[in-house]
């Protein structure tokens, strides 16, 4: 516990590519190989990129097309540093030029909109259809914009941010922060398990409480949370208490924390013990798999998409592979780890069953660097078992920072998560 030497190990396995034996693949090819066998993808994100890439990095003949509305992708993680003033947008944005150019995947600037399991086709907003012999589904999440009353997208894009995508909600709620007059209070309303990132929401009042502490020493950081525990929290507790004593309070769902209404014109959020008023107000919402996921039958009552945890095929549409954040993937969190790893242990089994060469065994794993100050960091690391009854944890390749971490060791923790984001950001688009 708390061996950041093994976290670093944990880090270089995670992004080193192909080694070993593959799990529970098929011997039998998919189609014989008369013609070039077709992959489409949907999302560019880290399940779909590093999908489409390791595709084409493990057999070029395979044609492979991905469909992602945005140019330039903006990464979730390490938004939070943008939003406390320690990053620029820049500095999480990635293009699809690597793909298109190195590894020759047909990079497709639309929306999906209808996918044909039966036809085993995709169409487009543009107009355009495609077809495919396997589809790769990495939509991301979609969120539940009618959980809480009062709240809308229309409420999110103007007066209370979401920003649980990053990109022009990031710059929002920047520039809200900033904007803030010293002495109001920032909301953070966090929602129940599961959701995208869990870490997130303690990570972005830590670093909003950082800002504070410079720019607007008489404010704080109320986090209003719908669930009783949260990840790392006895870590962000004495991380907050050591760097932001006074400056963040935490409140669970039985003693008021559970948002029952919002009124975006008077920025006041209400609880069953009264009513808080904000300056800035970050709602972050109960979500679900993608729009896509969802309009095509690929999720069931629990809103996320059931996969066979051997080969991440649907078991609702045969033909269709779900991975990422949108997948329900046993106790793996929904982060950008968990997603980098299902999609290589995916490229890997779809080619062998396109009848190419077996490319070995991929680790799935999570690794979370959650940021508390520029010099204090925490993390999480888990690495998982495929069965066929499920992912399962590997109770001995869990490791998390030592609540005794040193001054040092918590530094290094900071730099070791600037490391981790460089290393998975080349191994999905750079």
């Amino acid at each position: 516990m708390g061996n950041t030497i093994s976290r670093r190990s944990f880090s270089k396995l995670l992004f080193s590519g192909l080694a070993g034996s593959s799990l529970f693949m098929s011997s039998a090819p998919l189609f014989a190989s008369t013609r070039k066998a077709r992959v489409v993808v949907i999302g560019g994100g880290f399940g779909g990129a590093t999908a489409a890439r390791y595709i084409k990095k493990l057999d070029p003949a395979i044609a492979v097309t991905i469909v992602e509305p945005k140019t330039v992708f903006h990464t979730c993680p390490m938004s939070n540093w943008v939003i406390g003033g320690l990053k620029t947008m820049q500095d999480i944005a990635h293009t699809y030029n690597v793909l298109r150019n190195r590894y020759g995947v047909e990079v497709v600037h639309d929306t999906a909109t209808v996918i044909d399991p039966v036809k085993k086709s995709v169409k487009l907003k543009g107009g355009r259809t495609l077809a495919y012999d396997r589809l790769v589904l990495s939509p991301g999440v979609d969120f539940k914009w009618d959980a809480i009353e009062g709240y809308s997208r229309q409420a999110a894009e103007t007066a209370m941010p979401y920003a649980w995508e990053a990109g022009p909600q990031t710059q929002l709620l920047r520039r809200q922060l900033l904007a803030l007059k010293d002495g109001e209070n920032v909301i953070i309303c966090a929602p129940k398990n599961p959701f995208r990132c869990p870490a997130a929401p303690y990570e972005r009042a830590s670093l909003i409480a950082y800002y504070l502490k410079k720019s607007k020493p008489k404010s704080k950081v109320i986090i209003l949370d719908d669930k009783e525990v949260f990840t790392k929290q006895d870590m962000f507790m004495l991380g907050w208490e050591r760097l932001y004593p006074g400056k963040i309070e935490w409140r669970s769902a039985s003693v008021g924390g559970k948002v029952e209404r919002l009124d975006p014109a008077k920025m006041t959020v209400s609880t069953e013990f009264g009513d808080e008023k904000g300056g800035v107000v970050n709602v972050i919402p109960p979500q679900r798999a993608g729009r896509i996921a969802t309009d095509s039958g690929l999720t069931d009552v629990s809103g996320w998409c059931p996969v066979n945890p051997a080969t991440f095929e649907s078991l609702l549409h045969p033909g269709i592979h779900v991975v990422g954040d949108a997948a329900l993937v046993g106790t793996m969190p929904k982060s950008g780890t968990a997603a980098n790893t299902q999609a290589k242990s995916l490229a890997a089994t779809l080619v062998e069953q396109f009848g190419g060469p077996k490319n070995g065994e991929h680790h799935l794993g999570s690794l979370c660097y959650s940021l508390l100050a520029p010099d204090y960091a925490v993390s999480v690391s888990g690495d998982y078992i495929q069965t066929p009854e499920g992912i399962r944890d590997n109770p001995a390749g869990v490791h998390l920072t030592s609540i005794e971490a040193t001054t040092d060791q918590l530094a290094g923790e900071a730099m070791q998560s600037l490391h981790w984001y460089k290393n998975i950001s080349q191994d999905t688009w750079d």
